[in-house]
């Protein structure tokens, strides 16, 4: 068996060589010149996230291991909760954040089908997916703008006897009213899910003290999917400091089982041959005992190290999110007459996803027009997702019966955004001469339409 010394020289000798393919592929490419496209998000990496990826694949332990403790530990300590578990993306994410919330484990707590869930239309959908799959029913509230958030001035409204959650995004970084939606929560005894995929880093002021995005309900979420604020490829967390919901996302993340040994260790409890469940023999195998109907949404340890590299530099992510949409922010402020601009919301540091747009009415142009205009100068642009997810064609057959859902009023502003609004981006890859030109073409945009 080689020897420890031996074994690490030939690993250092394989990081070198590493870091030299860094440093000859990615280092001399050229860099952005006006006329080069200008991509909406993308990777923002270095030799440190290809070493600890190629640190993790010489090992060959290809699920979950120490590369993915190491990263819940550290990530949990970033946010400041005591609990996160890794899973495959940040829809798996939201699905067992959800999910967790309908086990029996949490008696007259749980969500059963039938029960009302409060969220908005204007977003993502894996937000909404899990509700309607279980057999909940959503409930679709209005935003409110420019903080494109859940109008929590409908949250009275929209609750009835079966309300039991509310489960919202922050929209691309920009925090939703928590102080309000948590009161409101609190009041009626609501789970509260925070997805916090667009905006891992996002700070609230909630009762005087500063927190992340993500901590202050019940369960968040993230994403790592590559154009987020951090990457693993592909990947996500979900972070709680309730013990119970943590063993109970870990179940339905782990085939649903209701052992809690880590991936390759048996008998943590020493009881694994000693204890009765359900109608199994007494003595059956804990490790092949299930308590949930659950999954496999592990990530693999080398997804892991690519976030554990990642993780080191977030902080000045952060920072370079939040100087790209403030340039952005200036540079288009002398078009408010035409386009409404973003707004931070009160009592928050934003971690931003993206920049948003929308067209007034009273403009002479519209959002296809500048839309068309920008991505034929090789400017990408979205759509703030779904826009009115209801009016889409998944909802064609609950649409049709009225039934599945429900709604509160119009949802006047979510088709506004669903016709008027676009974003572009600002993540760290991005630097003062894109965004320069993102405002430049914007400003001819409204100019020759």
């Amino acid at each position: 068996m080689m020897d420890k010394i031996k074994e690490q020289k030939l690993r250092q000798a394989v990081f070198d060589a590493v870091e030299n393919h860094y440093h000859e592929y990615h280092g001399t490419k050229p860099e952005w010149q006006e006329g080069d496209k200008i991509s909406y998000g993308g990777r923002t990496f270095d030799q440190d996230e290809i070493i600890t990826l190629v640190d993790s694949a010489l090992d060959f332990w290809l699920t979950t291991g120490e590369y993915a403790e190491k990263f819940e530990k550290e990530f949990a300590e970033f946010l400041g909760v005591k609990y996160c578990s890794l899973t495959n993306s940040g829809s798996s994410a939201n699905l067992l954040a959800f999910m967790t919330l309908t086990s029996p484990k949490l008696g007259e707590k749980r969500i059963k089908r039938g029960d009302e869930v409060i969220t908005v239309a204007a977003g993502f959908p894996t937000t909404v997916a899990p509700i309607i799959q279980y057999g909940a029913i959503p409930v679709f509230v209005d935003v409110a703008l420019p903080s494109y958030n859940i109008d929590v001035l409908q949250l009275e409204a929209a609750r009835s006897d079966k309300t039991k959650a509310v489960m919202i995004a922050h929209t691309l970084g920009n925090p939703f009213d928590l102080q309000a939606v948590k009161d409101f929560c609190d009041k009626y005894d609501l789970w509260l899910v925070e997805d916090n995929c667009d905006a891992l880093g996002s700070k609230y002021c909630y009762h005087g003290e500063w927190k992340y995005t993500g901590t202050i309900g019940h369960i968040g979420t993230s994403s790592f999917y590559p154009p987020h604020h951090m990457t693993m490829g592909e990947g996500g967390a979900v972070y709680t400091n309730d013990i119970t919901l943590k063993r109970i996302i870990e179940s339905f993340r782990d085939w649903g089982r209701d052992c809690w040994c880590p991936s390759g260790k048996d008998d943590t409890c020493k009881h694994r041959f000693t204890q009765q469940f359900g109608e199994l023999p007494v003595g059956y195998d804990h490790k092949y005992v299930y308590s949930h109907f659950g999954y496999n949404l592990k990530v693999t340890d080398m997804q892991a190290a690519v976030g554990c590299a990642q993780l080191k530099k977030f902080p000045g992510f952060i920072e370079k999110r939040r100087k790209n949409w403030q340039l952005l922010r200036e540079g288009l402020s002398d078009l408010q007459d035409v386009l409404l601009l973003p707004e931070p919301m009160e009592n928050s540091e934003p971690s931003w996803f993206g920049f948003l747009i929308t067209v007034k009415e009273n403009a002479q142009f519209t959002r296809d027009d500048i839309v068309r205009y920008l991505e034929e100068n090789k400017i990408q642009t979205r759509m703030l997702f779904a826009g009115n997810l209801i009016k889409h064609p998944c909802f064609d057959e609950m649409r049709a019966t009225n039934t599945g859902y429900r709604t509160v009023g119009e949802l006047t502003n979510t088709d506004t955004i669903m016709n008027n609004t676009f974003w572009i981006g600002v993540y760290p890859g991005m630097n003062e001469a894109m965004i320069t030109c993102m405002i430049k073409t914007i400003k001819n945009a409204i100019k020759d339409a």
